[in-house]
């Protein structure tokens, strides 16, 4: 697997960059996050907020150390063309998930522990028949951008745009021949290779005693949404309702990367705020190309997609 490599206009964003020779890591922004967010239920669209500005309450990270496997030889976007789009000119076409919105388009109401919103999961499936992403991937991307248009409604993030990180990431939690289990999980951690300053790559030193990343030494990028410890640790979320935080788990990271990019109240609709946003995740032009490419045609097949 492949790690994050330097970009040199970088100024303190993020450190990989977007010609595809590497699962991107992600770094912390500028602005300060929200508090912790937890969605209640398995795969609902219910945040509670955990803790408050005089002390945050963050849902532990999942406790297992996994494996810090070789490098593979595949890479997840390197066939994904780059758009003819000037950085900030225009945002992907709007497109939202359609028929799981509760009245005035606010999210559904708490649902039991286990039972997933039949809105969602009959979009995910008719979606995907028409743009080829996986059911069980949309069903985690149209929750995050569901829990944040409830208690976010200003940052306007899209399911469409975390698909189109989610395919250049990890091609959605399918990363060297990895299977995205029902539960939403990878059949195999999706780790990358160690941030250690080698040719191309940062130097990160380990923040998490190998917990996340299995890596002592230095850090490395895990999950679908490639996250490494030290952010992770500030915007990992839990938006299965198990108590736990899980950057291999594809709810969890969608969620947390949905609150990462509407941080500082960006306005991830409007072309400054979409472009701030990607940027702020890989300071890349080429990589944030990749992904408006992916996000603006993900957003115009699902039109579509009825809400019947």
């Amino acid at each position: 697997m492949h790690g994050a490599e330097v970009d040199d206009a970088a100024d303190g964003a993020h450190g990989a960059h977007g010609s595809d020779t590497a699962v991107h890591a992600v770094d912390a922004p500028r602005q300060p996050g929200r508090p912790a967010l937890a969605v209640l239920g398995r795969l609902l669209i219910v945040v509670a907020v955990l803790g408050s500005a005089a002390g945050g309450v963050w849902l532990v990270a999942r406790a297992a150390a996994p494996e810090a496997s070789p490098t593979t030889t595949d890479i997840p976007a390197l066939q994904v063309e780059a758009a003819d789009v000037e950085p900030g000119s225009a945002a992907p076409v709007a497109n939202t998930v359609a028929g799981a919105q509760g009245p005035g388009g606010r999210a559904p109401q708490p649902q039991p522990q286990r039972q997933r919103p039949t809105g969602l999961a009959d979009w995910a499936q008719r979606t995907s028949a028409v743009i080829g992403v996986p059911a069980r991937a949309l069903v985690a991307y149209g929750n995050a951008e569901l829990v944040l248009r409830d208690v976010q409604p200003g940052c306007r993030v899209s399911w469409a745009t975390l698909a189109g990180i989610g395919r250049i990431e990890s091609d959605h939690g399918r990363y060297g021949g990895a299977v995205l289990g029902e539960d939403g999980t990878p059949s195999k951690p999706i780790i990358g290779v160690p941030l250690n300053g080698s040719s191309g790559v940062r130097s990160i030193s380990d923040t998490d005693g190998g917990r996340l990343d299995g890596d002592a030494v230095h850090d490395r990028a895990v999950g679908p949404m490639q996250f490494i410890p030290g952010t992770w640790a500030r915007w990992g979320s839990d938006a299965t309702g198990d108590g736990l935080a899980d950057p291999q788990q594809i709810d969890d990271a969608a969620l947390s990367a949905a609150r990462y990019l509407c941080a500082g109240g960006r306005d991830m609709a409007s072309a400054d705020g979409w472009w701030a946003g990607i940027l702020s995740y890989n300071n890349s032009v080429e990589y944030a190309q990749k992904v408006f490419g992916l996000a603006d045609g993900y957003a115009r097949q699902a039109r579509a997609v009825t809400s019947g």
